[in-house]
């Protein structure tokens, strides 16, 4: 009787480990997400102000933002790139 107890046990603790690992996985996304937005955004601020010594801007509206918040640093250097030829 004590085994079926111990079984019991087991199938509860792999359960309990599956669900922590299906609701921690999107928390994880999240906030790379969200430390890629940061980086993104303080990285155009960074530009901004280094580049008005050179008469060189990039506007941060919605579009620019998207871009630098979801790419992050390869986001802002497509901008850096965008701007300098088009």
């Amino acid at each position: 009787m004590e085994f079926e107890y111990i079984g019991y046990f087991l199938i509860s603790i792999i359960g309990l480990y599956i669900i922590v690992k299906v609701f921690a996985w999107p928390l994880k996304v999240l906030l790379k997400l969200i430390a890629n937005g940061l980086i993104g955004v303080l990285l155009l601020v960074v530009v901004n102000f280094i580049g008005s010594h050179f008469n060189f801007y990039i506007g941060i509206n919605a579009i620019t933002a998207l871009i630098a918040g979801f790419f992050g640093v390869p986001g802002v250097i497509f901008l850096i790139i965008f701007k300098l030829f088009l």
